[in-house]
């Protein structure tokens, strides 16, 4: 598996969808990133489930 793995999200402000690249050599990761779009802060909740796929949500900050 790759270190950094491309993955699309839906920004929860603008609803366009956005590529990120993510991190999968950490299990458990939160931080925040503006869209690439609308410049708002989108909060990133990143895990790796044992299988190695990932699990993403992408949140206004607020939530």
């Amino acid at each position: 598996m790759q270190a950094l793995q491309e993955h699309s999200v839906m920004c929860p402000y603008c609803g366009e969808t956005i590529d990120v690249l993510l991190d999968c050599t950490i299990d458990y990761q939160q931080y925040i990133e503006d869209c690439f779009v609308c410049c708002r802060p989108i909060q990133f909740s990143v895990s790796v489930n044992e299988d190695g796929s990932l699990h993403v949500d992408a949140a206004d900050e607020n939530a």
